[in-house]
């Protein structure tokens, strides 16, 4: 059996120095603010900062990784004798995937004995990131590489993701909804719900009046989907609101019971779609 190893993308929204000490390599995704020459790579803006210039205004565009970039990451790992398990962000919602998939094919043909395994994770933020960290999990009791494809794959559909914008003018910039509902909706103080679906599609699935009643919605469906109590497990992902994460955490653990593993920022590239305020919560679901 050759040796292995794991790769991922930005999307995830697991910083690069857990990404490494879990032994995970990652490309990252990039964008551009206000039409600007300068292509930034998902950390090289602090999250914070990216924040503050989209509330002041700033419109930031994100791109997808080219096949050449995934071709030479992939590349370096099979001249060394390894094989590569490259778990990506949601073919739903980038073209990244897609990218990756055409560069392992080559590669494969250039290095027939060595293999390049891509899964599309239908995952998006931190539930890709949760998803990244089981298979850590596997890789570290021993699963060879077509153990953790298949285990990956059959916990894809599980992976929940259940998430609130705090305004609704960048989901109107996303083509999410229309202009007439941003406005009615910020003016009423109206709170989407939404999760990511089987199709790793970005799906609205109610509203709230006010932000705390959000975040309460976010608890309540950890609280009718938890699959097992054994795999209590969440991670979650904030725009630029510590106290709101904090909160949910608060919640999930003393209503619920939950094991909140991670609190981590969503990045620039998902960030970019969301806005600052976005709060997000994962976990193992009986479904999506």
């Amino acid at each position: 059996m050759n040796p292995y190893v794991i790769y991922t993308d930005s999307a995830c929204d697991i910083v690069p120095e857990t990404l490494s000490s879990w032994g995970v390599s990652s490309v990252s995704l990039t964008f551009r603010i206000d039409g600007g020459e300068t292509e930034y790579t998902e950390h090289d803006i602090p999250s914070s900062e990216f924040y503050d210039k989209m509330r002041a205004g700033a419109v930031a565009k994100t791109a997808a990784i080219n096949t050449e970039t995934f071709r030479a990451a992939f590349e370096a790992e099979l001249k060394q004798g390894r094989d590569v398990l490259y778990l990506g962000f949601s073919s739903g919602l980038s073209a990244t995937f897609n990218s990756a998939r055409i560069a392992a094919q080559g590669l494969e043909q250039d290095y027939p004995e060595r293999r390049v395994i891509t899964i599309d994770s239908l995952c998006a933020s931190a539930g890709f990131g949760l998803l990244v960290f089981l298979a850590v999990g596997k890789r570290d009791e021993g699963a060879t590489l077509d153990e953790l494809a298949d285990y990956l794959k059959a916990t894809i559909p599980s992976i929940c993701h259940w998430f609130t914008v705090d305004d609704l003018v960048y989901l109107k910039r996303g083509g999410r909804i229309s202009p007439t509902v941003a406005f009615v909706g910020n003016l009423l103080g109206i709170k989407p719900v939404l999760h990511v679906d089987d199709e790793g599609h970005l799906i609205s699935m109610t509203k709230v009046r006010g932000r705390r009643a959000a975040i309460h919605a976010l608890a309540q469906k950890y609280g009718e989907l938890l699959a097992d109590s054994a795999q209590n497990v969440a991670f979650i992902s904030h725009g630029d609101c510590l106290q709101d994460a904090e909160l949910l955490k608060s919640i999930l653990e003393k209503d619920y019971g939950a094991n909140v593993t991670l609190i981590t920022p969503v990045g620039t590239v998902i960030g970019a779609h969301s806005g600052p305020g976005t709060l997000a919560l994962f976990f193992l679901g009986k479904h999506r």
